[in-house]
């Protein structure tokens, strides 16, 4: 007899934990792929370097729960790529700008290739009909798989027996009456399961693993889109590092908030002016519009504004070093030492994004 193959997205939360259980429960072999976007909230805090509130490190769910559960995983890197479906979704976005259908429809799309490459017969996903308000209602599920070219090869364990019966089902590679049927947003039933399937650890389900969701993203995504016309790539993934602050100028200042997002900014500090305290504190990149020079001016307000993250004298004051990037080998590198004044919160509250 052969022994199907199918491939799982695998987030690492509770429900697709679920669902590849349920089908290697019917013996089938099951590949968990977790595709990076740039966007998780858990994995940006992991390779930030950042601790929780009792210490420990931040873990990838998928890594972390593929290991504890022996699924076999393949991670893949989609960052690239995602770019395009971020800043242009054919279906448009959620509450946020969270372009759920075609973030679905893509990663479908990848998974398909994935399965074809390894010579597997369908594909699993832990989706629950309505669960989600954008991408889980029967409809989108349907414009999602028709975006995808994979109709009737998606099977949806925890919801399988409200859904219209797939291909699996149909062929009887898989028992649809040993698959759930499960509606709505209550976790009643896959608590129920998790205990009779032995997942005894899972990550507590919540609203929004991904930046996309988080209305403060949003809102920084959107002001950089009206005031810029358009945003890159780099802008994009910087919306997930700091305190963002524009200036009256345009130019835009970002502040980190802890170690993890200094080693980060410090990474891309050739890239854009960077501002950093003589002694502890934050440390800072700056954008000036249309990649011109800032102005002394600038300079000193920036220092300014760093200076208010940082660990000064009983005045107020220290020491910021200030560096310009090598836009082209035509412009001459600016760099120095600036006292910095710690700036009144009032005044740093109008420039806040």
């Amino acid at each position: 007899m052969v022994r199907r193959k199918a491939v799982a997205l695998y987030s690492g939360g509770l429900d697709s934990t679920l669902a590849i259980k349920l089908i290697q429960n019917q013996g089938i072999d099951v590949t968990a792929v977790h595709f990076y976007t740039g966007f998780c909230i858990t994995e940006t805090k992991r390779r930030r370097g950042e601790k929780k509130e009792d210490g420990s490190h931040y873990m990838n769910p998928a890594l972390r729960y593929a290991a504890r559960y022996g699924f076999k995983l393949e991670i893949v890197d989609i960052s690239d790529e995602y770019f395009n479906i971020v800043t242009n979704p054919k279906y448009g976005y959620g509450s946020n700008v969270n372009p759920c259908i075609d973030c679905r429809a893509f990663m479908y799309k990848k998974a398909k290739e994935i399965m074809d490459e390894i010579g597997a017969d369908f594909l699993v996903s832990g989706e629950v009909l309505n669960q989600r308000p954008m991408s889980q209602h029967l409809k989108a599920m349907k414009i999602i798989e028709r975006e995808a070219g994979v109709e009737g090869l998606v099977v949806k364990p925890l919801s399988a027996k409200v859904l219209p019966p797939t291909i699996p089902e149909i062929k009887g590679w898989i028992d649809r009456s040993r698959l759930e049927g499960i509606v709505g947003r209550s976790r009643k039933r896959q608590l129920e399961l998790a205990k009779q399937l032995g997942i005894d650890e899972y990550e507590q389900p919540a609203g929004g693993c991904c930046y996309l969701t988080d209305e403060n993203f949003a809102r920084k995504y959107n002001e950089v889109i009206s005031f810029q016309g358009s945003i890159s790539r780099d802008d994009l993934y910087l919306l997930t590092i700091g305190r963002h602050f524009r200036l009256p100028t345009g130019t835009k200042v970002i502040v980190t908030r802890n170690e993890g997002e200094g080693r980060f900014i410090r990474g891309l500090s050739k890239n854009y002016w960077f501002f950093e305290p003589v002694g502890k504190g934050a440390v800072a990149i700056a954008k000036p519009i249309e990649n011109r020079e800032l102005t002394e001016e600038e300079i000193k307000t920036i220092a300014d504004l760093v200076a208010r993250y940082c660990k000064t004298d009983e005045t107020g004051k220290i020491n910021i070093k200030y560096s310009s990037p090598k836009y082209s080998l035509s412009l001459e590198k600016k760099e120095g030492i600036i006292l910095g004044e710690k700036l009144q919160e009032e005044t740093l509250e109008t420039w806040r994004i």
